[in-house]
C-alpha cells in the first residue's frame, strides 16, 4: 500500500483498496472518540457524577465532543452506504470519489480542527487529549486517506462526473430502496414544476405560499404521510417523510416546511392524545381539512421552554382561559388549531407544571389575520423562510375547551413535547439537505453558464472545488439523516443520531449557500438572483428546532451519561 503523499495526489484511490482503507480508518477514529469521551467526562464530573454546572463551565469541550462524535457517526454511515452500494453494483466512480473525499476531509479535520462554525474551531487538545493521544490517530489507513483523499485532482474529477450527470436527481446514489426513490422522483417533479419557478417571487414579495399548493400537497398525501392508516393517513415511514421534506425544501424551504406543522401536531397527538383526540384530530390533519401550528416559544424564554409563563386557568365549566405572549410562531394566521404549551400549575417555575392544548382558532384573512376572540398577533419581518410568515401572539382570556387538553391530564405537556423531538430534528435535517442541494443546483448551473477570462467558471479549480465539497458534505449529512430515520422507523431511541443529523445538516446547508453565493460573485448579492434567497433561508436552520449550541449541549449530555 502506497503512503507517499505526492503519488496519492496524482491518482484516485481505487477499489478494493478504498473500501479497505476507509474501513480500517474507523477503529482508530472510534478509539479517539472514546478517549475524548472519558477525558471530557473527567472534566465535567464531580464526586463520580456528571455535573450540569461543570458542563456549562467546560462548554467548548462538551460541545466539541458532540461535534467529534457527529463526525465519527457520519463516517460510520458513509462506510455503510459505500459497502451497500458496492454489494449492489452501484458504487461507481462518482460515489467512490465522494466517499474518498469525505473520509480524507473529515479525518483531517478531526486531527487538525473541526469547524463548529465559521469562527469556532474545535481541536482535540480542547477535549483534554495530548499529542500522544493524537498520534494514535495516525494509523496507516488514516495517513493514506488524509494525504490522498481530498485532493484537487479528486475534486476536479468529481465535478467532471457531476457535469456528465447534470440534470439527474442528485449527484451520487442515495442507497435507498426503490420505493423511496419513486417517492423522491414524484416530489422532485412536483417541486421542479410547481414550486421552484415561483419560490423566488414568493420570497421577494414576502407572500404566503398559495393555498393551491397546500391543496395539491394534501392530495399527494404530504400531511398524512406518517399518520397511521386507521386515522386517515398513509402510515408510511419516517424515511419517506425525510425524502419528501428533502425534495420539497429543495424547491423552497417554506413548502418543505408545510408538512412539519402537521408532522409535529400529529406526533404530539399520537404519542400523548386520548383515543377520542386521535380519532377526531388525526384524520382532519391528514386531509389538511385543518392546518396546525406549534405555539411554544415565548419572548423571554427561547430554548428554555421550562421557564415559560403563559398561564392556563381552569374555569368552573372545566374549560381553560389562556393568558400570555408567544413569539416566533410559524404559519399562525391561516391555521385552524394550535398545539399550545402553557402553565397549568402556578406553583411551579419549571417544566413540571406545563400542559399541552389543542387550541382551536379561526383562520385569518389578510385584512383580519387573527379574528378569534381573546387572541391578537403581529407579523415579524424576517430575512428568509418567508412562505408561512412568523408572528408574535398575545392571549388574553383565550378560550380552550377542557376536552382539548392533550391526553386529558394536566402537567404532562413538556414530556409530551419531548417525545416529538426526534421526529422534528430528523425532519429539520431533511429540510437542511434540501436547501443545501438547492444551493448546489443553483451554484453549479451558474458556474457552467458564467464565462470569465475565456472559460466557464466551473473550469477554475477553486470554483469546482467548492461544488465538489458541497456534493460530498450533502451526501454525508444525507446518510446520517437517513440512518436516524431508519433508527426511528425500527423503534430505536435515536435522539442522539437525530440531533447529530440536524447539527451537521444545518452547518452543511449554510456552507453550501455561502459557497453558492461566492461562486456568483457580486451577482449573488443581488436580490434578483435565487442564491440570495437560499442564503437567507439556510441561515435559520442553525437556529430553529434547537439552536446549534443547544443541540450540541443535548448531544453532549447523552454522550456523557
Amino acid at each position: 500500500m502506497a503512503h507517499d503523499g505526492q503519488d496519492l495526489q496524482m491518482k484516485q484511490i481505487v477499489l478494493p483498496e478504498l473500501l479497505t482503507l476507509t474501513a480500517a480508518a474507523l477503529p482508530p477514529l472510534e478509539a479517539i472518540l472514546e478517549k475524548a469521551r472519558q477525558s471530557v467526562r473527567d472534566m465535567v464530573s464531580q464526586e463520580g457524577r456528571v455535573s450540569g454546572q461543570l458542563i456549562e463551565e467546560n462548554q467548548t469541550a462538551a460541545h466539541g465532543l458532540s461535534w467529534l462524535a457527529t463526525y465519527v457517526y457520519s463516517l460510520r454511515q458513509m462506510q455503510v452506504w459505500a459497502d451497500r452500494l458496492n454489494e449492489s453494483g452501484g458504487f461507481g466512480e462518482l460515489e467512490q470519489l465522494i466517499h474518498q473525499i469525505a473520509f480524507g476531509e473529515y479525518l483531517w479535520q478531526v486531527y487538525g480542527g473541526i469547524q463548529m462554525n465559521q469562527g469556532e474551531i474545535l481541536r482535540l487538545q480542547d477535549l483534554g487529549l495530548s499529542q500522544g493521544d493524537m498520534r494514535e490517530l495516525m494509523a496507516p489507513a488514516v495517513m493514506t486517506l488524509t494525504q490522498g483523499g481530498n485532493t484537487q485532482s479528486a475534486r476536479t474529477r468529481l465535478v467532471e462526473l457531476m457535469q456528465e450527470q447534470s440534470g439527474s436527481t442528485m449527484f451520487g446514489a442515495s442507497g435507498l430502496e426503490e420505493e423511496l426513490e419513486m417517492i423522491r422522483d414524484q416530489f422532485r417533479r412536483y417541486a421542479a414544476e410547481k414550486v421552484e419557478p415561483h419560490a423566488h417571487d414568493w420570497h421577494l414579495k414576502d407572500e404566503l405560499i398559495p393555498m393551491e399548493v397546500i391543496e395539491e400537497l394534501a392530495e399527494m398525501g404530504v400531511f398524512g404521510l406518517t399518520i397511521p392508516e386507521e386515522y386517515g393517513g398513509f402510515g408510511l415511514s419516517k424515511a419517506s417523510m425525510v425524502v419528501v421534506s428533502e425534495e420539497l425544501s429543495r424547491g423552497y424551504i417554506g413548502v418543505g416546511s408545510l408538512g412539519t406543522r402537521s408532522e409535529i401536531a400529529a406526533e404530539l397527538i399520537l404519542c400523548g392524545g386520548t383515543e377520542e383526540q386521535k380519532a377526531n384530530w388525526l384524520p382532519k390533519i391528514a386531509s389538511a381539512e385543518i392546518l396546525p401550528t406549534a405555539v411554544f416559544t415565548e419572548p423571554n424564554t427561547g430554548s428554555d421552554l421550562g421557564s415559560l409563563r403563559t398561564r392556563a386557568v381552569k374555569d368552573e365549566n372545566g374549560d381553560y382561559k389562556i393568558t400570555g405572549n408567544k413569539t416566533w410562531i410559524t404559519h399562525a394566521a391561516r391555521t385552524h388549531v394550535m398545539t399550545l404549551l402553557a402553565r397549568t400549575d402556578p406553583e411551579t417555575t419549571d417544566h413540571r407544571g406545563l400542559s399541552m392544548f389543542l387550541a382551536e382558532k379561526a383562520p385569518g384573512t389578510d385584512e383580519q389575520p387573527f379574528p378569534t376572540e381573546g387572541m391578537t398577533g403581529g407579523e415579524i419581518e424576517v430575512l428568509g423562510y418567508r412562505g408561512m410568515k412568523e408572528y408574535e401572539l398575545g392571549f388574553d382570556g383565550f378560550h380552550v375547551k377542557g376536552e382539548n387538553l392533550l391526553g386529558g391530564e394536566e402537567n404532562k405537556g413538556f414530556k409530551q413535547l419531548m417525545e416529538t423531538f426526534e421526529s422534528a430534528r430528523i425532519q429539520t435535517a431533511a429540510r437542511a439537505i434540501g436547501v443545501a442541494q438547492s444551493a448546489l443546483d443553483i451554484g453549479m448551473q451558474y458556474a457552467q453558464d458564467r464565462k470569465q477570462f475565456g472559460k466557464s467558471l466551473i473550469n477554475f479549480p477553486r470554483v469546482s472545488g467548492k461544488l465538489a465539497m458541497m456534493a460530498v458534505e450533502i451526501m454525508v449529512a444525507r446518510q446520517l439523516t437517513y440512518f436516524s430515520a431508519w433508527e426511528k422507523d425500527n423503534g430505536h431511541r435515536c435522539d442522539l443520531e437525530a440531533g447529530m443529523a440536524k447539527l451537521l445538516g444545518a452547518r452543511v446547508a449554510w456552507a453550501a449557500a455561502d459557497n453558492g453565493l461566492q461562486i456568483h460573485g457580486g451577482n449573488g448579492f443581488a436580490m434578483e438572483y435565487k442564491i440570495s434567497r437560499v442564503l437567507c433561508d439556510a441561515r435559520i436552520l442553525n437556529i430553529f428546532e434547537g439552536a446549534a449550541e443547544i443541540q450540541a449541549q443535548v448531544i453532549a449530555r447523552r454522550l456523557l451519561a
